[in-house]
């Protein structure tokens, strides 16, 4: 019974083989699927090396060294700060799969020239392995996952380190990556404006404290500095009065009442729309939760301080990639620097 078993499993492992190889054009050397935003890999520089040393995490987010394929020519994403990464870098065009996405300027990479791979929090298994990629990227949320996808391919796991900061991450992050197409010199030139940009944000953000978080389920968590929004008190400066600074709030932050931010009576007010971010369903907008007779009565709203991220999608799923770095200060800029 088992002998049949693993015969059929092989069976329909063939056919998935077959079926990925020919929708991303047979053999890699000759795929062709390019996503528009992303430019000809002939940029990348051939050293002349088969495989190069990397550091990114385990399963057990350790750092740890990790022997990749140089400039791999099939890629599978299931991190979109990585698919950012890697279209900013120009060398999207290897991609053969990715987790599905609702971001905007990543949609070049859902189509049906490349491979659906599940979400960013669960991995068609059997999709990656059919796409037979040379190396799979991933994201915290997948860290289970990590030994079953290490069985297909080398795993990259990187991720936002929270004490380094969000600017610094993504630099450290993006010349990991780089390095695996020769490619670090392009890293300063795409992040070239982020710390005179970090620094306007920051002088405006003397003085000046704030309660951050985000929408969810018709209440509103608050963030520390230890995990999403974190940019906001660790970069820009603001004091981040929500919480205690030995609290975890860095998955989906902590639950506060409406009360709690009259009685904290902040400058600024950040909301973050988890609901808007992951498109639930029947979610009420952050602003009808936001805007009820206590927050109203707060100087933040009065003053016109209360800021909706304007992208929350990326805030939210993207942190860490070189264009969501971009979209993420626009949205504060927007907002604090148009005054």
């Amino acid at each position: 019974m088992k002998k049949m078993l693993s015969l059929a499993l092989a069976g329909v492992m063939a056919l998935s083989l077959m079926a990925c190889s020919a929708q991303n054009g047979g053999d890699s050397s000759e795929n062709t699927s390019s996503p528009s935003s992303s430019q000809p890999s002939e940029e990348v520089v051939n050293v002349g090396t088969s495989s190069v040393t990397i550091t990114s995490l385990n399963a057990n987010k350790e750092a740890v060294e990790l022997e990749v394929p140089f400039a791999p020519q099939r890629i599978a994403i299931l991190d979109m700060a990585s698919l950012d990464i890697l279209d900013a870098l120009g060398v999207g065009d290897r991609v053969v799969g990715t987790a599905s996405t609702s971001l905007e300027y990543l949609q070049d990479y859902i189509n049906d020239d490349i491979a659906n791979l599940g979400t960013i929090k669960e991995a068609d298994l059997e999709a990656v392995m059919a796409c037979e990629p040379d190396v799979i990227f991933i994201g915290g949320r997948l860290a289970s996952s990590y030994d079953a996808l290490s069985e297909i391919a080398p795993v990259v796991y990187l991720a936002t380190d929270t004490e380094l900061g969000v600017v610094e991450s993504v630099r450290q992050n993006a010349t990991t990556i780089a390095s695996m197409f020769g490619l670090e010199d392009k890293v300063d030139e795409l992040m070239a404006d982020f710390d005179a940009r970090i620094t306007a944000l920051s002088e405006f953000a003397a003085g000046k404290t704030a309660i951050v978080g985000l929408v969810t389920s018709g209440s509103y968590n608050v963030l520390g500095n230890d995990g999403r929004c974190s940019m906001i008190g660790r970069e820009i400066g603001f004091e981040n009065i929500g919480v205690d600074a030995n609290i975890d709030t860095s998955t989906h932050g902590n639950e506060a009442s409406f009360e709690f931010i009259v009685e904290k009576a902040p400058d600024y007010i950040f909301v973050l729309d988890r609901d808007a971010a992951i498109g639930t369903d029947g979610a009420k907008l952050a602003q009808e939760i936001m805007e009820n007779e206590l927050v109203m009565g707060t100087d933040a709203y009065k003053n016109g301080n209360i800021v909706y991220l304007a992208h929350p999608a990326v805030w939210y799923t993207a942190e860490g990639g070189i264009s969501a770095l971009d979209i993420m200060l626009q949205d504060l800029e927007s907002e604090l620097l148009a005054q």
